[in-house]
């Protein structure tokens, strides 16, 4: 039986004032899939997942999860917290007066998890970073500070991940370690990951399909071997194929 989508956006719009920055779009994306959202400045990328993480709200049109109207028109139906999303943006927001043990328990603690040591222990060795646990966010590396930022926000187990650019500053290889960890991870858990990034070669390589926003319009969504059979001028110039 094939799978019914876990998100769907149906002819949404968003406006900032007299700029559309989303402009009646549609599409849907089946579970345990990483869309890579490619754009230049000001497509839409980032207002895109913010609707969906519920911190924006919509103009017009209608956005499903996991079969449930999240937002309809300039209404929020089911809020942030409610949404089980994880939201990593490019500047991590670590905070600075806490160590990689406190950054990672935040959550949990927030949520008035009891077992939160554990829970915290067991992540930190999912992502090899015990040895970092009681060092502070100015005195790790860029990649180690990006694992932090991943795993504080894996720890609360969401089921929709949201990355904004994360990776933008790291150099080639630790990008690469990165994005590996960002795949085995979705698979064990069944995560659906929307990932905005400028470099159409890291989309290509990591994603399972490519969403590709032109003035706020799709002008591609889908896989990516089939980026070289459309006849889109933007994406030709876009993607440099």
């Amino acid at each position: 039986m094939e799978k019914k989508p876990i998100i769907e956006f149906e002819n949404c719009t968003k406006r900032f004032g007299a700029l559309t920055v989303l402009d009646n779009i549609s599409f849907s994306v089946k579970g345990n899939s990483l869309i890579s959202v490619l754009g230049k400045s000001g497509s839409g990328k980032t207002t895109l997942i913010r609707l969906l993480a519920g911190l924006d709200k919509l103009d017009n049109g209608t956005i499903h999860i996991n079969g449930e109207k999240a937002n309809e028109g300039n209404k929020i139906l089911i809020p942030a917290r409610k949404r089980n999303t994880g939201f990593i943006f490019q500047d991590l927001a670590l905070f600075p007066h806490f160590t990689v043990f406190q950054n990672i328990a935040f959550g949990l603690k927030v949520n008035k998890e009891n077992n939160y040591r554990a829970i915290v222990d067991e992540v930190l060795q999912q992502f090899d970073i015990s040895g970092l646990k009681d060092k502070y966010p100015n005195r790790l590396s860029g990649g180690q500070q990006q694992l932090v930022a991943l795993a504080r926000t894996w720890v609360l187990k969401p089921k929709i991940l949201l990355m904004d650019e994360p990776m933008a500053n790291l150099d080639v290889k630790l990008k690469k370690q990165i994005r590996l960890k960002v795949r085995e991870l979705m698979k064990e858990r069944n995560v659906t990951v929307f990932y905005i990034t400028h470099d159409h070669r890291e989309a290509l390589e990591l994603s399972d399909k490519i969403l590709l926003l032109n003035n706020g319009k799709i002008d591609f969504y889908g896989n990516s071997d089939d980026l070289s059979k459309s006849d889109s001028t933007y994406v030709k110039e876009f993607i440099e194929i």
